[in-house]
Formats: structure tokens, C-alpha cells, sequence
């Protein structure tokens, strides 16, 4: 398929959109509508000569939001949708192509993720309504963690729980491990072998990645379980809930929106879950925001070792994501509490390596595990899985 593809990331208030020629060196045109169906809604984006607009687009719902997305695309029209979906459960071990019975078994899985997949739909029904002729495909963030071995993905619970309710581990940021990981293995001359990757922003995972397919992932049922992240508190003992409920008296919505919405780096540092402005106010002294960094990173690195016992060798470690593209203080210090792994960070070149830039940060002619940026595609990656299904289905 020669036409471009567009992307599509709905949210129940934001729709991100890109739209992937297949000619690499193709503009790309891309944007974020916020605030759907408030007065301050607009969408944001960038044109083909790389200049970016703003319009408001008040109390628009995802159709309108659409129509003006389709109105920015400057004519150009795509061959097919690929859509963002977060969980496929167990059904989707790759993308699939969209009709009556994904959308039936993406609704099925709407309880494992209540927040992302209802907002999903949203965005499926809303460009079918305005792209009928168009193949549409859902690219889940689970499918590539579909891999994992039974011992890394069940959790010591009765059987019951599983075979019936699908209570397993499952993970998430799928498309960004499988591209930085594939990334990983045309640029090194390791090749395929034994990657951890780091997907670190707002939200945050890491991978143990073997030959391209993933053997075990820090998010579980839920993006919740794993690292400290922007908002979210990652791994808490599971008696919290419990002890909450006696001792505060908090229902499980409170104590739900308290993990999620209120801790991570917004918790600890008391200031923001913003790690740039974490890392200013503890450079300037202030003590939860030195907290909050140490947590942060020691929880990262603390993962990363663990994640090692589920390769067979160790080629290296893979930084993506805002907060792993552009914090050279972040990698340096989850590096420097992984001292026996024998990487070898070169401080000079982690210095400069931000703002999209792409390269290895070992010391000159080290042999040890590697130790790399590079920057996430997770729209070209669902572009390319959007054409690959495509294709198979031809």
C-alpha cells in the first residue's frame, strides 16, 4: 500500500493524530486535539513545512474533532487508519483488522482498562462514521508482550482468577519496546540478542527483550504496576488498599484515584509530575524533589536487574520515552546503580544526547553491554503494523 497511513490515538479528552507516508523522507503531519467537549478545546499541529498551527475548536466531540483533523491533512488522503488501542487481553497477539468482532472483543476488555479502551472506541466509531470506505486496524499495546512465558506473566493467585476473569500480567508501551528494541538491533553489531529497554515518561515501563520478542515487562493488569511514573505510584504493597479502607475509611475510587492520579513524582516531590521541573528543585536543594529522583531512578534501575534474569545474555540497555531521550541525570544515575552489569557511560556524550537525538553512550572501544537513546516511533511503528496487517489480509 502506497498511501499514506493515518494514526489515530483517542482519549476520552484528546485525540493524537499522525499521518505516515511510506517514503521515509515524506513530511509528516501530526498533532493533539486537548479538551474535547469543553470550551477550550483545539487542536495543535504541525504542517508539511514544519510550521504549526492552533485552532480552537470549542465543545467539539471526537467527530468534529476528526472532520478537523481531515481539514489539516493539506488533501492528502490515507489508505487506511491504524488505531492506538491500550488492551487487547489475550485475543490480539498482533494487529488486527477492524470489524464487528474486534470491536465486540476490545469492548470485552473494556474492564481491564476503563479509562483507555471505552476512549478507544470512541475514536474507531467516529472515523468510521467519516472514513467508511477506509480499512481501519487496531494496533494494541499488548500484543507484543503476548510472548511472555507463563512463569513472567501469572500471578500467584487461585486459577480461577485467571482462566476465568483473565487476572494476568499483561503490559503495555508495547509499540514503543518493539521499536526502540528492533531500533536497537539494526544500529548495533550485536544485533537481535538481549535488550532492557526503558520507556520513561509520563508513564513509564521496561522490557526485557530477547531476538525481538518480549520476555518479560514491568506494567501488569494494569499500567499501574511497575516504576514510579509522572502521577501513578507503580508497585505498592498489596495490602494498601486494605489498610486504607480500615484506617482512613477510603473507598476503592479514592484509593484508585490516589495511585494513579496523585503519586508517582507529583507524591513524592509534593511540586509536579513534571521530571524537569523535579530535577530544577532538587538542584536547587529542595528535599522531596531529591526524594522524588532518587525513588525515581533507583526504582528504574531496580527493575532493569531484575528484568535480566529473564534473558539469556545481555547486549544492553536501551533509554527511550521524554524523560529517557532528553535527562542525561536520569540515565546517569540508573547506570551508576548497575555497576555490576559492566556498562560503561560515557558522561560527555550523555550530556548531549537530547532532543530527539539518537546514539550510543558508552565509553570508546568499551565491550561490555551497551548502552543507547534512542527515540520513540510509536506512530510509525503502529503505521508499519497498520500496512503489515494490511497486507496479510491482501
Amino acid at each position: 500500500m502506497n498511501a499514506p497511513v493515518l494514526v489515530i490515538n483517542c482519549g476520552s479528552s484528546s485525540i493524537k493524530y499522525a499521518l505516515i507516508d511510506p517514503a521515509p523522507d515524506a513530511p509528516r503531519l501530526a498533532g493533539l486535539a486537548e479538551r474535547l467537549g469543553s470550551a477550550d478545546a483545539r487542536l495543535k499541529g504541525i504542517n508539511s513545512a514544519g510550521g504549526s498551527f492552533s485552532h480552537a475548536l470549542p465543545n467539539a466531540d471526537h467527530t468534529q474533532v476528526l472532520n478537523a483533523i481531515l481539514n489539516s491533512l493539506e488533501g492528502r488522503i490515507p489508505g487506511a487508519i491504524g488505531h492506538r488501542i491500550v488492551h487487547g487481553g489475550e485475543k490480539f497477539t498482533q494487529a488486527a483488522l477492524i470489524d464487528s468482532d474486534v470491536i465486540s472483543a476490545i469492548k470485552a476488555t473494556a474492564a481491564l482498562a476503563p479509562l483507555h479502551n471505552p476512549a478507544n472506541l470512541a475514536g474507531i466509531s467516529a472515523t468510521q462514521k467519516i472514513f467508511p470506505a477506509l480499512p481501519q486496524v487496531a494496533v494494541f499495546d499488548t500484543a507484543f508482550h503476548q510472548t511472555l512465558p507463563v512463569k513472567a506473566y501469572r500471578y500467584a493467585l487461585p486459577e480461577n482468577l485467571y482462566a476465568e476473569h483473565g487476572i494476568r500480567r499483561y503490559g503495555f508501551h508495547g509499540t514503543s519496546h518493539a521499536f526502540v528494541s528492533q531500533r536497537a538491533a539494526e544500529l548495533s553489531p550485536r544485533g537481535a540478542g538481549g535488550w532492557l529497554t526503558a520507556h520513561l515518561g509520563n508513564g513509564c515501563s521496561t522490557a526485557a527483550v530477547w531476538n525481538n520478542r518480549s520476555l518479560d515487562t514491568s506494567m501488569g493488569l494494569t499500567p499501574l504496576e511497575g516504576l514510579v511514573m509522572g502521577t501513578r505510584s507503580g508497585d505498592v504493597d498489596p495490602g494498601l488498599h486494605a489498610h486504607l479502607h480500615r484506617q482512613l475509611g477510603w473507598s476503592l475510587d479514592k484509593i484508585d484515584d490516589v495511585l494513579n492520579k496523585q503519586s508517582g513524582l507529583l507524591g513524592l516531590s509534593g511540586l509536579t509530575n513534571d521530571m524537569r521541573e523535579v530535577e530544577e528543585a532538587a538542584e536547587q536543594g529542595h528535599a522531596r524533589a531529591m526524594l522524588a529522583l532518587d525513588v525515581f531512578c533507583y526504582r528504574i534501575a531496580k527493575s532493569l536487574a531484575a528484568l535480566s534474569c529473564a534473558l539469556p545474555t545481555l547486549d544492553g540497555v536501551i533509554f527511550t520515552g521524554g524523560i529517557g531521550e532528553n535527562s542525561p541525570l536520569v540515565r546517569s544515575r540508573v547506570i551508576s546503580l548497575l555497576p555490576h552489569f559492566g556498562f560503561a557511560l560515557d558522561e560527555a556524550s550523555n550530556d548531549v544526547m537530547i532532543r530527539g537525538k539518537e546514539g550510543k553512550l558508552d565509553r570508546a572501544n568499551h565491550q561490555g553491554p551497551e548502552a543507547w537513546v534512542i527515540p520513540t516511533d510509536e506512530e510509525g511503528r503502529i503505521a508499519m503494523e497498520t500496512r503489515q496487517c494490511l497486507e496479510a489480509q491482501a
